[in-house]
């Protein structure tokens, strides 16, 4: 177990060969290898954890400590909007309940906003507690923590699985600060156990729904296996990882089809275009529901972003693997959000919604680590500052990840 320790990064050629595993073996017009007897990279779980490490890693939270003491900006007008808002109440009071059920569109409701929310509650709560060490936080952190993990058992209806992994992503990362930065939670145990019987068996196989839906899954799903510890579940999420964002973000370099998720059943040109809401003509970063609506590619461009970030504060990083897709997605819908008028080719002419709070991770990485230009990209994180939460799973990112080097 390793603590606040600055991630290593994966040399070129590592990466170069990571990305080998995004090609699909099976002979389908859409699943097609680029490289032809070569064998897969196998997952690698870090040998030692390190902790805090989902999304945010110790460094990381004292660099956003000493900006805010500081009164510097953007960060501190961020940790004002967090504190002012409702998930960073200790009036709170946490509604758990045994069965969160959720059908499409949280139609029926029955404690699916209850759980998201306590859920974001609990993470903002652990932020506040680190900046300012006021125990309060951290006690009202543990006491909503502990109320759900002494209640719930289960999640049912159509969005179960979203659902789990909308408040699963959110859980370990408050669990990760409490357990490893505020001196006791006696029931960490048992909220692990919730992890592990309640989370993980929703989230860990995934889905063949729009692809938000697996992404989200997989980014609490290795979230989960980081603060268990459990290198299996790790390996698992990262397996998931490899074969989804291939199948998400189209680059030129895929051909004249995007590749699909392993075991998607996509398997004709026919099926690739409808999966990809209609769209036959396919651009650098375009994603699998762009032409849904910018909000939901938004959900997946996010996770794909944490998960990126939890494997780089693990000391695997995924970024290099997957950099040229975000970074053209983001591009892309930055462009048009902003307002460049989108071409006939392109979901019509229209797009509908927008990205939401979720660029700050991705950018942060790509731009100001990597060294990628993007200046659509930029633009429009600076504009939305300091992002908000979208009150499903993402929640303070200007605050935690704006020009963070750690």
């Amino acid at each position: 177990m390793r603590t606040g320790t600055i991630p290593r990064v994966l040399g070129t050629a590592a990466a170069l060969a990571a990305l080998l595993t995004t090609a699909l073996a099976a002979p389908a017009v859409a699943e097609r290898s680029t490289t032809p007897g070569r064998a897969p990279v196998q997952a690698a779980a870090p040998a030692d954890f390190t902790h805090p490490g989902v999304l945010v890693s110790r460094p990381q939270l004292d660099f956003v400590r000493g900006r805010v003491q500081a009164g510097a900006q953007p960060w501190k007008s961020a940790y004002d909007q967090m504190m002012g808002s409702k998930y960073a109440s200790l009036t709170r009071t946490a509604k758990p309940r045994a069965v969160v059920e959720c059908g499409s569109y949280s139609n029926p409701n029955n404690g699916c906003t209850d759980e998201r929310e306590d859920a974001i509650a609990a993470y903002t709560l652990s932020l506040a507690w680190y900046i300012t060490q006021d125990s309060r936080y951290a006690q009202k952190t543990i006491q909503i923590m502990d109320a759900w993990s002494a209640v719930i058992k289960d999640h049912t209806n159509s969005n179960a699985p979203l659902q789990t992994g909308w408040a699963g992503s959110s859980w370990p990362r408050a669990a990760e600060i409490i357990k490893y930065t505020y001196s006791s939670w006696p029931n960490s145990g048992r909220f692990g156990t919730m992890l592990r019987d309640v989370y993980l068996p929703e989230v860990a196989g995934g889905s063949h729904s729009n692809g938000n839906w697996e992404l989200s899954m997989t980014e609490a799903a290795i979230g989960i296996a980081v603060f268990l510890e459990d290198r299996a579940a790790y390996d698992k999420a990262v397996g998931k990882f490899r074969g989804r964002v291939p199948a998400y973000i189209y680059v030129t370099a895929d051909g004249s089809l995007p590749k699909v998720a392993p075991g998607s059943g996509l398997d004709t040109r026919a099926k690739v275009i409808n999966y990809w809401q209609g769209q036959s003509t396919f651009m650098d970063g375009l994603s699998q529901e762009t032409c849904r609506d910018l909000t939901h590619t938004g959900y997946g461009l996010s996770a794909i972003s944490h998960i990126a970030e939890t494997s780089r504060i693990q000391g695997q990083d995924l970024y290099p693997e997957i950099a040229d897709r975000l970074r053209h997605a983001m591009g892309l819908h930055a462009k048009h959000q902003l307002g460049t008028p989108v071409p006939s080719s392109l979901c019509g002419g229209s797009l509908k919604d927008s990205l939401g709070p979720v660029t700050e991770v991705g950018f942060n990485a790509l731009a100001n680590r990597l060294g990628y230009a993007m200046t659509n990209t930029q633009t429009l994180t600076e504009r939305q500052r300091p992002a908000g939460s979208n009150n499903l799973f993402v929640a303070w990112e200007t605050l935690t990840h704006a020009n963070n080097p750690a």
